[in-house]
C-alpha cells in the first residue's frame, strides 16, 4: 500500500489508533453514510484490486464496495464510527438472515477474529508505537535498498531471528495491526463490527460480513461451481439394475438418517463455475440460501489470507497475525446450539441428532449434510472413514470364522497332542545360563493349543483373503470417491487447484524476506541475491538426521524391552516362590507387552511433535508441501514406533541363538532369546493384541474423550460459578462468544494417521492374529460417533476446504497393501510351522501323517558339552540325572560324523520357505492386479453422466449465443427513430 509520503507515515497510523481507542468498550461498524471514500483509500483499493483481479470500470469499481437498494453506492467515512442502526442496506432490508448476525439483526456473521482488549484504564505507550512503526519503516527502506542495490545495515542473524519469530508485540503496537489490517479489509468491501463487552474480560471479537457484491466478485476468483437453473434427469441405468437398487433401497431405508428433503432423486442441477457476466444462469432468487454458511467462511477466508498488512513487498495475512499475536483466534461460526429449548433446527442440530449421537450407530453416515456444514475435505475424510468400516465387516466375519476354525480342530491337532501326552517324556534344555535348569515338554501344552487357534492351515487362505481383500477396499473407495466427485461437481478441480497451489505460506515468504537480507549484508551492492534451494539444505540434512535418530532411539527401546524379559525370566527362575515360577512365560510376555504399549503412547507423542518441528525447520514453501512432508515424517516416525516390537517378535526373535554349549550372547551373560517350542507365533499375537487394543482404548478413544472433558472440568474449576450459575452464564453468551471456548480444529491429519497404523496392524501380520479386522470394527464403529461428536460439538467450525481425493493418504494405504502380502509371506513361511508340518508330511512322515512330527524337531545335546559356568545350578531339579536334553532345532545327531552342525532337513525346510515366500507374493499380485484390472475406477453411469453434463452445458452456451445473436440482429433492424429496448441479459448487475 503506498502513502503519500512520509509526514503520512508518521501520522495517520496513529490518528487510526487514536480514534480507535476513544470508542473502547462500544459495538461500531467501520464505515458509515458520510459522502465518499478517502482518496487514500481509493488509492490503496484500486491497487488491491490490481494485484488479484482484471481491472474493472469505474462503475463496477464503486460495485465492489456494496450497493444500495436502490442501486446507489454505499460509502465509507473516515476512521471514526458510528451506532449501528444507522447503516440501511439492501441486505439489510431483504429480512431475517438465517445464522448469527450483526446487532442489526440483518447482516449474518461469516467470520470471527478474536484479539486481546487492553484495559480502559491503561495509558498508552506511544513509544512503543512509534517504535515499532519505525522499526516497519526501517525494513521497508531495507527492501527499497535491496531492490536498488544499496546494502542495509548489518541486523541479527535472520535464520536465528525466523525461529524467534513469534514477536511479543506490545498491545498498542498489536492495536496498530489490528487497524491496519482491518482498513485493508474494508477496501475488499467486507463489512466488520466489533464487540468488546465485558461478558469475557480481555477478548475482542471481531465480526465479519460479507456483502454481496463481495460474495459474487470471490467466487467468480474462486472459481466455485455452483447450480445453474438447468436441470437434467439422472440415469440410473437398466431396468433390472433400477429394480435391485430400488429393492436395496427400500430394505435398508431404516438404516438412512432423516436429513434429506424431498426432492426427487434421479433430477440434478447443471453446475457451472460462478460468473457474474453470466449471472442470469443461476438461480439468483434467494440470495440468503445461494451462498450458504460454509462458502460464505470459506470465502471470507480467502479474502484474510490474501489481505496484505504491511507495506512489504511479501503478502503478510491472517496466518503471520495469527502466529504473531495480533489476533488470538480466526473461525466461522456453528449455525446454532444443538440442545436445549431455545435451539432451533439448524444444520449443526440434524447432524448431532443424525450423526453424532451413539444411539444411530447402526445408520448411514449423512455424507451429504457433513460436506455441507464442513466442507469436501471433512466429507471424504467421513466417506472414507464409512467405506473403510463397511468393508471390515467381510474381514471380520473371515477372521472370527478362521479363528472359530481353529478352535474346532484343537483337539484334532496331533503336534499338539504328541506335546500334551504325558507318555511323551521329553526331557528340554534349560531356556538360559546357570539359573535355568532343565524341564519337560508337556509343560508348554496350553502354549501349543493356544497356538493352533491361530496358526492352522486356515491362516494361509485368510492371508491371501486379506490381500485381495485390500485391493476391494481400494478399489471400492475410488470408485465411490468419483462418485461423491461427481455429485459434489468436483469433476474439473484439477484446473482450480493447480492455480492454487503456488500460494506460499506466510512462514516462508517471512523466511526468504530475511534470508536476503542477510545475503544482502554478506554480497557486494552490485551482486543480485536471490534464495535458492541449497539455502535449506542444512535443514533438511538435520532432519534427515535426527529422524534417523528417533529411528534408532525406537530401536533401542526395543533392544532395551528385550533385556528386561531376558532378567526378568532369570530372576523368576531363581525365585524360591512355586507360583512364580510356574507362570513365568505369562508373567514376561504379558509385561513386556504392556510396556511396549506403554513406550509406544508416550513416544508416539514425542514424535509428533518431532515431526511438526522438523517440518517448520524446513520452511516448505506451499501449505500442500507443509501438509505432506508433515504427514510423511509423522508416519515413518509413528510407523516405526508402533510395528519395531512387532518386527522383531516376527522375524528375529528365536533366530540366530546358537545351540546349548555355543550360544550367541547380546551383551555381558544376557544370550538371545529362544521361541517356545511351538513357535514365536503366540507371542506375537498376544503382542498386536495389546498394541492395537491398547493404543484404540487409551491413545483413540479414551484421550479423545477425556482430555475435553478434564480441560472442561479445569476450567469450570478455576470459575467461581456453580453449576447452575454457568448454566445461567452460557445462555446470555452469543454464538460468537460460545464457539471462542471451543477448541481449535487441529486438522484431519491425527485422525487419518490413526486408521491408517490400525490397517497396517490388520493388513501387515494377519496371518498371526485373525482377530484383528473384528477389533478394528468395533473400534469404527466407535470412532465415527466420536469424531462426529467431537466436530460437531466440542471444536471450532473448520474452514471448509475443497478436495477431490484424500491425497497422500492414498498413496500410503496402497504402499501398505502391497508390502502386506510380502510381510504375510515372510510370517507364513518364517514364522509359524506352516512349511515344516508340510515338509514333515510329505518328504519325512512314514505314514503321510502328522505322527512322530515333534519329535523330527528337536535335536539332541550331551550335558557335558555345556561350557564351564553355563551349565544349570539345579541339575537335579527334575528328581533326576539328565544325561542328553533335546532343544527345537535341525541338527545332526550325536553319533554322526559332525554332531550339532545344521542337518540337511534344515536347508531342505529353508528351500520351501524360501520357495513358498516368493510363489505366494507373486500369485496373490497377480490375483490383485486383475481384480484391480477388472473393476473400473470410474463407474460407467457416472462417467456416462460427466458426458452428458458436458453436451448439456455446450448446448446451453450454443443457445445463449444464439439468443444474443438475434438479439443483435433485431437492434440492428431497428428504426433509428423506434426507442430501442434493453435485453433482460444486459440489465445491470447486482454484483
Amino acid at each position: 500500500m503506498q502513502r503519500h509520503g512520509d509526514d503520512d507515515d508518521d501520522d495517520d497510523p496513529m490518528q487510526a489508533i487514536n480514534n480507535h481507542d476513544k470508542v473502547y468498550g462500544k459495538t461500531f461498524l467501520v464505515h458509515d453514510l458520510s459522502g465518499s471514500l478517502l482518496p487514500e483509500l481509493e488509492e490503496r483499493g484500486a491497487m488491491r484490486r490490481n494485484d488479484y483481479y482484471i481491472p474493472v470500470s469505474g462503475e463496477e469499481k464503486a460495485a465492489d464496495f456494496g450497493n444500495t437498494k436502490d442501486g446507489g453506492v454505499s460509502q465509507y467515512s473516515k476512521y471514526d464510527s458510528i451506532p449501528l442502526n444507522s447503516l440501511k442496506s439492501d441486505e439489510a432490508a431483504s429480512g431475517p438472515k438465517q445464522g448469527p448476525t450483526f446487532q442489526d439483526g440483518q447482516r449474518r456473521v461469516d467470520y470471527v477474529l478474536t484479539y486481546h482488549v487492553q484495559k480502559p484504564q491503561s495509558v498508552c505507550r506511544k513509544t512503543s508505537r512509534f517504535a515499532d512503526y519505525h522499526i516497519l519503516r526501517s525494513l521497508r527502506r531495507s527492501l527499497s535498498m535491496m531492490r536498488s542495490g544499496d546494502t542495509p545495515p548489518s541486523k541479527e542473524d535472520p535464520e536465528i531471528a525466523a525461529h524467534k519469530h513469534r514477536l511479543d508485540y506490545h498491545e498498542d503496537d498489536k492495536r496498530f495491526r489490528q487497524t491496519e489490517f482491518e482498513d485493508n479489509l474494508r477496501e475488499m468491501g467486507l463489512e466488520l463490527e466489533k464487540d468488546e463487552g465485558n461478558k469475557i474480560p480481555g477478548i475482542g471479537f471481531l465480526k465479519i460480513h460479507a456483502p454481496w457484491n463481495v460474495l459474487c466478485r470471490e467466487a467468480e476468483f474462486m472459481k466455485l461451481k455452483l447450480p445453474t437453473k438447468k436441470v437434467y434427469e439422472v440415469k440410473q441405468g437398466s431396468n433390472v439394475v433400477e429394480r435391485i437398487n430400488l429393492f436395496i433401497h427400500k430394505v435398508t431405508a431404516p438404516l438412512h438418517p432423516k436429513v434429506e428433503p424431498n426432492r426427487p432423486q434421479n433430477v440434478k442441477h447443471l453446475s457451472h463455475p460462478f460468473s457474474r457476466e453470466k449471472q442470469h444462469l443461476f438461480d439468483l432468487s434467494d440470495r440468503e440460501s445461494f451462498f450458504d454458511s460454509k462458502t460464505r467462511a470459506s470465502i471470507v477466508y480467502e479474502v484474510l489470507k490474501r489481505t496484505r498488512c504491511t507495506k512489504a513487498k511479501y503478502t503478510m495475512g491472517i496466518t503471520s497475525l495469527l502466529g504473531n499475536g495480533v489476533y488470538t483466534a480466526a473461525y466461522p461460526l456453528h449455525d446454532g446450539d444443538v440442545d436445549g429449548m431455545g435451539a432451533e433446527a439448524n444444520d449443526r442440530k440434524i447432524l448431532y441428532e443424525e450423526w453424532a449421537s451413539y444411539s444411530v450407530f447402526y445408520k448411514y453416515q449423512p455424507i451429504g449434510l457433513i460436506r455441507k456444514y464442513f466442507g469436501e475435505k471433512i466429507g471424504l475424510y467421513f466417506a472414507w472413514l464409512g467405506v473403510y468400516t463397511q468393508m471390515l465387516i467381510p474381514a471380520a466375519i473371515v477372521g472370527v470364522i478362521v479363528f472359530l476354525y481353529g478352535c474346532a480342530t484343537v483337539d484334532n491337532d496331533i503336534p499338539s497332542m504328541e506335546i500334551c501326552d504325558p507318555r511323551n517324556n521329553i526331557t528340554m534344555c534349560p531356556l538360559c545360563d546357570r539359573a535355568c535348569s532343565y524341564w519337560k515338554l508337556k509343560t508348554a501344552c496350553g502354549t501349543a493349543r493356544a497356538s493352533h487357534l491361530f496358526d492352522n492351515p486356515a491362516t494361509v487362505f485368510f492371508s491371501i483373503f486379506m490381500a485381495l481383500w485390500a485391493t476391494m477396499f481400494m478399489e471400492h473407495w475410488k470408485r465411490r470417491q468419483m462418485r461423491l466427485n461427481y455429485i459434489w461437481d468436483l469433476t474439473g478441480f484439477e484446473e482450480e487447484e493447480q492455480a492454487h497451489k503456488d500460494h506460499h505460506r506466510a512462514e516462508y515468504e517471512i523466511q526468504v524476506m530475511q534470508k536476503t537480507l542477510k545475503k544482502q549484508d554478506m554480497y557486494p551492492k552490485d551482486k543480485k541475491v536471490k534464495l535458492t534451494c541449497t539455502d535449506r539444505a542444512p535443514a533438511y540434512m538435520m532432519g534427515l538426521f535426527l529422524m534417523l535418530f528417533m529411528i534408532g532411539v525406537t530401536f533401542a527401546v526395543v533392544f532395551g524391552v528385550i533385556l528386561y524379559r531376558i532378567s526378568i525370566k532369570a530372576a523368576l527362575h531363581m525365585s524360591s516362590n512355586p507360583t512364580a515360577r510356574s507362570n513365568i512365560r505369562a508373567t514376561v510376555k504379558g509385561t513386556a507387552a504392556v510396556i511396549n504399549l506403554v513406550i509406544i503412547i508416550i513416544m508416539d507423542e514425542v514424535y509428533g511433535a518431532v515431526a511438526r518441528w522438523l517440518t517448520v525447520l524446513e520452511v516448505p514453501k506451499t501449505d500442500k508441501s507443509f501438509e505432506e512432508r508433515l504427514i510423511i515424517k509423522t508416519f515413518v516416525l509413528k510407523f516405526a514406533n508402533a510395528f519395531s516390537p512387532i518386527v522383531y517378535l516376527a522375524f528375529f526373535r528365536g533366530r540366530m541363538v546358537g545351540r546349548p554349549g555355543d550360544y550367541v550372547y547380546v551383551i555381558g551373560s544376557y544370550r538371545m532369546e529362544e521361541c517356545a517350542h511351538a513357535g514365536c507365533l503366540m507371542e506375537l499375537c498376544i503382542q498386536l493384541c495389546i498394541t492395537m487394543l491398547g493404543k484404540q482404548l487409551i491413545q483413540n478413544n479414551l484421550f479423545e474423550i477425556g482430555i475435553p472433558k478434564i480441560k472442561k472440568l479445569i476450567r469450570r474449576r478455576k470459575s467461581e460459578m456453580d453449576s447452575q450459575q454457568q448454566e445461567d452464564y452460557n445462555m446470555t453468551l452469543q454464538r460468537h462468544e460460545k464457539d471462542h471456548f471451543l477448541g481449535p480444529f487441529v486438522g484431519l491429519s491425527p485422525e487419518y494417521m490413526e486408521m491408517i497404523i490400525q490397517f497396517g496392524m490388520v493388513t501387515l501380520f494377519v496371518a498371526s492374529f485373525p482377530l484383528a479386522p473384528l477389533f478394528a470394527l468395533l473400534n469404527n464403529i466407535i470412532e465415527i460417533r466420536l469424531d462426529a461428536k467431537k466436530f460437531v460439538t466440542e471444536v471450532r467450525r473448520p474452514i471448509a476446504a475443497r478436495a477431490k481425493d484424500i491425497g497422500i493418504w492414498y498413496n500410503l494405504l496402497r504402499g501398505l497393501s502391497k508390502v502386506a502380502v510380502i510381510v504375510n509371506a515372510f510370517v507364513i513361511s518364517f514364522t509359524s510351522d506352516f512349511i515344516p508340518r508340510l515338509v514333515y508330511q510329505y518328504m519325512y512322515s512314514p505314514d503321510g501323517s502328522m505322527h512322530g512330527f515333534v519329535n523330527h524337531t528337536l535335536s539332541y545335546f550331551n550335558v557335558s558339552d555345556f561350557k564351564p559356568g553355563t551349565a544349570p545350578l539345579q541339575p537335579m531339579h527334575l528328581g533326576y540325572e539328565v544325561q542328553i536334553c533335546r532343544y527345537k532345532d535341525y541338527r545332526e545327531t550325536l553319533w554322526s560324523n559332525t554332531p550339532y552342525d545344521l542337518s540337511k532337513e534344515f536347508w531342505a525346510i529353508l528351500a520351501c520357505r524360501l520357495a513358498f515366500v516368493i510363489v505366494f507374493q507373486n500369485v496373490v499380485m497377480l490375483m490383485s492386479d486383475f481384480v484391480d484390472w477388472l473393476i473400473p475406477d470410474i463407474p460407467k453411469d457416472i462417467s456416462l453422466q460427466i458426458h452428458k453434463e458436458k453436451i448439456l452445458m455446450v448446448e446451453l452456451f450454443m443457445k445463449e449465443e444464439e439468443g444474443k445473436k438475434l438479439l443483435r440482429d433485431n437492434h440492428t433492424n431497428q428504426s433509428p427513430f423506434q426507442p430501442r429496448s434493453r435485453p433482460a441479459s444486459h440489465t445491470p448487475s447486482n454484483c
